[in-house]
């Protein structure tokens, strides 16, 4: 389903302009009323990567506003939250670090570690907190949102929609107010190190006030951003672009249209977010690791075609007459010149 008029269409194809795949789910909502100025395939499944951490957060603020935790408080590394990859704090196993720096380092730094730091301390194990998760996904109406871990690192099963994502991100600003700044910070100071968020748009959109990126290489650059201008609030969730720039050019493209939508322009709009009917076409989960713009993600692609180059390679030499004995060694040498090894497989969420 489309909402909106041929400008956004305009202004999305001038953003995409540069890649060759199609862009991956969107959507636009203005918080206040619910209402859906822009969607595109809302209701796909798609991998969240470290928008997993909306709902981490979530659970956090409500434990906190219970005062089940306190902001000032100390949760500790365990040794499941220290084995966790990149992106992370790094703590070692016992050590310690307020709720109030976690939920930061949570939000800004996107720490694995961290999220299930914070889900140990909130309800005794990362698997009751994943449940946790499932239930208040039910709750909020995420139909089609299924969580496995805290943070959204890859697997199978994690999976959710532009709709879903929204639905989430317009309970946060409603339940939580008070946690507003957490979204809004454009960095952090730990230690000695100033870490600065993925969320490009939080520096260079006017309005700009959260909340998440999350990046794999199965789900692309994704995010879902809000801003706030003249009183007004609008979300955009863009999942799936090849790089982080154009997944910041698509969010505010869509942050700026809506802007644009007052008064009569949508008078008549009465689709909101939750009386907007489920697409009868919404795909299952997909991956978009071929077409980001990142080495990484490529990886496995490159061995399987280094390895078949190799025994291609392998196999004509063995059809060919040895080398003569005086031929110069350093020509000899060359034929088993190892190959560069490529790096691990980049699991960097943002």
């Amino acid at each position: 389903m489309r909402c909106g008029t041929a400008f956004v269409a305009l202004l999305l194809l001038a953003s995409l302009a540069p890649r060759e795949a199609a862009a991956g789910p969107a959507l636009l909502l203005e918080v206040t009323n619910s209402k859906v100025l822009y969607a595109d395939d809302p209701d796909n499944q798609w991998h969240p990567a470290s928008l997993t951490k909306l709902m981490t957060a979530y659970l956090a603020f409500e434990a906190v506003k219970a005062k089940r935790l306190d902001l000032k408080s100390k949760i500790t590394c365990s040794a499941a939250a220290n084995k966790e990859p990149p992106s992370k704090i790094g703590l070692p196993v016992g050590g310690e670090m307020t709720v109030d720096l976690a939920l930061q380092a949570l939000i800004i730094k996107s720490a694995n570690d961290v999220a299930v730091m914070l889900a140990e301390a909130v309800a005794g194990s990362e698997p009751a907190f994943v449940a946790q998760m499932n239930v208040t996904a039910k709750r909020l109406g995420m139909t089609r949102t299924t969580f496995v871990n805290t943070n959204g690192l890859p697997a199978p099963e994690q999976v959710t929609t532009a709709r879903d994502l929204a639905k989430l991100a317009r309970a946060i600003i409603a339940d939580f107010p008070e946690f507003a700044h957490y979204w809004a910070a454009p960095n952090m100071r730990l230690g000695k190190n100033r870490l600065t968020t993925h969320n490009g748009l939080l520096q260079s959109f006017e309005g700009a006030d959260g909340m998440k990126t999350g990046f794999t290489c199965d789900s692309g650059f994704n995010i879902v951003a809000s801003a706030t201008r003249d009183g007004r609030q609008l979300v955009a969730v863009v999942l799936g672009d090849a790089s982080s720039g154009e997944r910041n050019v698509r969010a505010a493209s869509l942050l700026e249209f809506g802007f644009q939508q007052q008064g009569w322009k949508q008078l008549f709009n009465s689709t909101t977010l939750d009386n907007m009917p489920l697409s009868t076409t919404a795909a299952s989960v997909k991956s978009v690791r071929n077409d980001v713009s990142s080495w990484g993600c490529k990886e496995r692609k490159a061995r399987v075609a280094k390895a078949g180059a190799r025994k291609r390679t392998a196999k004509g030499l063995a059809k060919k007459p040895a080398v003569p004995a005086d031929k110069p060694k350093a020509v000899q040498a060359s034929a088993d010149q190892p190959e560069p090894q490529l790096k691990g497989s980049f699991q960097s969420q943002q």
